[in-house]
């Protein structure tokens, strides 16, 4: 019976079964279970696109301005060669294990122990939920750099309707505006590479050839904190930390999206096989573009004031003297930032609903409507986004940061 479930993605794909331990286990239509409704492209461009955000669009200018263009590079590619390790074991689990509520936290709680698994569930909880007015913040800081009369409050307020009321409809509705918003951050990082080589090469409006000109000067690696060799090693390991926040949680977002998986022991393999090429595509090859094209002692990035213009991406963009093009770019980091909000509501919620599964929460977290939403989740999850408005002072920026 064990094999026979094991290797039948039917099996697998129906949102009545819940697979344990090679076994199958019928379980109830009621309005505790969630339904599988992601499709396999909706999780091959989840899979990357969701976490998309800011965090590399416009944090990775504060990150160059602390390490330099040497440090970044190598801090991203470790992170990267690292987060492919963790996305193929716990790809693994999840292949094997696509239960609904399946999290970081109950597989730690299956096969570590109860106490660890419960622990690591809330810590996911208030990790993803923290994000979420993060996100909405910085596309209030970018909304700013367009001059208008209206509050930056409406703004946010209207960006938190409008990921609540997606979160609460089908998932497969999520899953369908997750793919065309991770579709546009991948066509604006792709640009923004091709940019970026042609720059190097010397295609810009004033016919210039960049080159490595900013691995020279001001250099490769830059002194943080103090002068010297302690302020090479500080800067380094302070880059990569701060390295580590971009890739935030692109894992997770496979296995919490199992769940809610179309045939997850089919898609999920084949999501999670393309995903060291993409980080080291998007990831790598953007910070190497921001490296040879924006210098690290450039005011806009040391300043890290998490605005659009901080982002390293503009500033290559206004200083080979493109016009039009910054708001261009910075339309395309807002949509990410909402893109990435968006996500991370989605993995709170179900975060919360796995503890509820697994007697870690109040019974109630498991509610689900009609459409197979755990609402209830989704309602106390969404009580962190207005910590956003927070961004309606002068001091948004602090609060990014």
């Amino acid at each position: 019976m064990a094999a026979s479930v094991k290797n039948n993605p039917d099996v697998a794909s129906d949102p009545t079964v819940e697979v344990g331990f090679g076994e199958s286990t019928a379980v109830s239509d009621g309005n505790t279970n969630t339904k599988r409704g992601l499709k396999s492209r909706h999780t091959q461009l989840i899979a990357i696109g969701g976490c998309l955000g800011t965090g590399l669009f416009v944090g990775s200018g504060a990150t160059l301005a602390k390490g330099g263009p040497a440090f970044i590079f190598i801090c991203y590619v470790t992170v990267s060669i690292l987060v492919w390790m963790v996305v193929t074991a716990i790809q693994e689990m999840a292949s094997y294990l696509p239960i609904p509520g399946g999290t970081i936290g109950s597989y730690a709680s299956r096969f570590v122990s109860r106490p660890l698994g419960n622990a690591m569930g809330w810590l996911y909880w208030y990790s993803f939920g923290i994000l979420i007015p993060y996100e909405l913040t910085a596309a209030g800081l970018v909304i700013e750099y367009w001059p208008s009369n209206i509050n930056v409050g409406i703004w946010l307020t209207v960006m938190m309707v409008i990921i609540v009321c997606l979160n609460l409809l089908p998932v497969g509705l999520y899953g369908e505006t997750e793919f065309w918003f991770a579709g546009t951050k991948i066509i604006l990082i792709l640009g923004l590479l091709l940019l970026s080589f042609i720059l190097f090469l010397g295609g810009g409006p004033s016919g210039e050839r960049l080159g490595f000109r900013y691995w020279q000067d001001p250099g490769p690696v830059n002194y943080w904190l103090v002068s010297g060799p302690p302020g090479i090693a500080a800067s380094f390991f302070g880059t990569l930390v701060t390295s580590v926040f971009p890739f935030t949680f692109g894992p997770e977002m496979l296995v919490v999206s199992a769940g809610e998986m179309q045939n997850p022991r089919h898609n999920l393999p084949r999501a999670a096989s393309k995903f060291f090429c993409r980080l080291m595509i998007f990831y790598v090859g953007g910070v190497l573009a921001i490296g040879v094209t924006c210098p690290s002692n450039n005011p806009d990035i040391i300043a890290g004031n998490a605005n659009a213009k901080s982002s390293a991406f503009v500033v290559a963009i206004v200083n080979a003297g493109i016009d039009g093009l910054p708001s261009v770019v910075n339309a395309g980091i807002l949509l990410s930032a909402l893109s990435a909000g968006n996500a991370f509501l989605y993995l709170t919620s179900r975060s919360l609903y796995s503890l509820a599964k697994n007697d870690a929460a109040p019974k109630i977290l498991m509610k689900c409507n009609r459409y197979g939403t755990p609402w209830v989740s989704v309602a106390i999850s969404a009580l962190f986004i207005p910590l956003c408005y927070l961004n309606i002072f002068e001091s948004g920026s602090i609060i990014f940061g």
